[in-house]
């Protein structure tokens, strides 16, 4: 049976017009079931519903919101909910005031139904939408440096033309109440990639920061101590924190979703710096399920199922990425960074493309193993230069330790 499903999966995909008509069927079956399973929810004006990565981890803005404001007194008497694919992994959330829930599950969609606050940091499916009386806050989950949505140009995915890719775009930018922004560059770049301005939504940016980059400026060493406590690293022991992301055009059948071949060599890495490093490996949420490194152990840490990576961020020494946006947040604690982007032509002329100039980046721009191994040796000496706080004034200035405060006072109306 599983194989059957497979090859009929395939085959749509495969098959343009007909995934066109499935997809077209499929979103309005879905959307009346939605509409069905929440008719009569009233909103309650006390309630809000939290989502990672399509319920993948508790973390990001929505984590930051939440524990902003579940500390005020002007909810004490809210309901919050957190909606996982695991809900069981998350009972230590639950107290008086806060439940865990199975997304996509009947009881997620009447708590969508019922919920006046939606807050997430990912796309929601295309069949859910919110009622005139609900908030819908989309937090999206970094600034952008390779191109999105709208934006993109001569281009298709393994799943998604590029008109495909356009629509679910437009259909998510008519659900926004706020769109989270981090700066002026990014405000710009999420307006054009939803097309909000055709869609009359520019006015539901809310630039006021990153609520996720809040730990960033007001951490502790005892959160770094936990930290490095719970992943197992030994004292002596430097962090390399490797967080690529994934590769449009690398799709498996078989697992029915995204699937990456790291280009980097342990072996070597292991047998240069062992003794000084070790390394999280944190790869894109999206193909974190494609790695075995047991053979590395000790050296190399599965990183992927820490759930918040803003906590990978202060505790390492260095990151190591590609093009994923991660180094746009990171670049708020002053470390160095390296760009091990081995497939750069590949990805800037045919996969995405980016917003920006790399020779903006926060750090050196490497394509070959030897050249990233020396990198990796000069970050012993490196200064945070004027390069480097040229990207934080542009990119990161309003990230201030403040930004779930002021996002939060303008989303509750506080």
């Amino acid at each position: 049976m599983r194989k059957l499903r497979i090859f009929i999966r395939d085959f749509v995909k495969k098959h343009k017009f007909i995934r066109k008509i499935v997809r077209f069927i499929l979103l309005h079956l879905r959307r009346f079931s939605y509409k069905l399973t929440t008719v009569g929810c009233k909103t309650d004006s006390k309630t809000v519903v939290f989502a990672c990565f399509q319920g993948l981890s508790y973390c990001d803005s929505p984590k930051a919101i939440y524990e902003h404001i579940k500390a005020l007194d002007a909810f004490k008497d809210f309901r919050f909910i957190w909606a996982f694919k695991e809900p069981e992994n998350y009972d230590h959330l639950k107290d008086e005031r806060t439940s865990v829930i199975k997304i996509d599950s009947k009881a997620f969609l009447k708590t969508l139904g019922r919920a006046k606050y939606w807050i997430f940091n990912y796309k929601i499916r295309d069949h859910i939408d919110p009622k005139k009386d609900q908030i819908f806050v989309q937090c999206w989950h970094g600034t952008p440096l390779k191109r999105l949505g709208c934006d993109l140009e001569n281009f298709e995915n393994a799943m998604n033309t590029l008109s495909e890719i356009r629509k679910r775009y437009n259909i998510e930018t008519k659900k926004f109440s706020y769109f989270l922004s981090p700066s002026a560059f990014a405000s710009e770049k999420f307006i054009s990639a939803w097309n909000m301005k055709e869609a009359g939504k520019e006015s539901v940016i809310l630039e006021e920061g990153y609520p996720r980059n809040d730990l960033l400026k007001n951490y502790t060493e005892e959160d770094v101590l936990r930290v490095r406590k719970a992943l197992g690293i030994a004292e002596d022991k430097k962090v390399i924190l490797y967080a690529p992301t994934y590769r449009d055009n690398q799709h498996s059948v078989k697992s029915g979703g995204y699937t990456y071949k790291t280009e980097v060599n342990f072996d070597r890495l292991r047998d240069t710096f062992s003794n000084e490093y070790i390394i999280l490996f944190r790869p894109h949420w999206l193909v974190a399920r494609e790695f075995d490194f047991e053979k590395y152990r000790g050296f190399v840490y599965d990183a992927s199922g820490f759930d918040d990576i803003s906590e990978l961020y202060i505790i390492s020494d260095l990151l190591i990425t590609d093009y994923s946006s991660v180094f746009f947040d990171y670049a708020n604690l002053k470390r160095p960074i390296v760009f091990y982007m081995y497939d750069l032509e590949a990805y800037r002329d045919d996969i995405r493309g980016f917003y920006l100039d790399i020779s903006e980046l926060p750090g050196p721009i490497v394509t070959k193993e030897d050249e990233l191994i020396e990198e990796i040796k000069k970050s012993d000496d490196f200064e945070y230069g004027e390069k480097y706080k040229a990207f934080n004034d542009t990119y990161n200035y309003l990230d201030d330790g403040q930004a779930s405060a002021r996002a939060s006072k303008i989303i509750f109306d506080l």
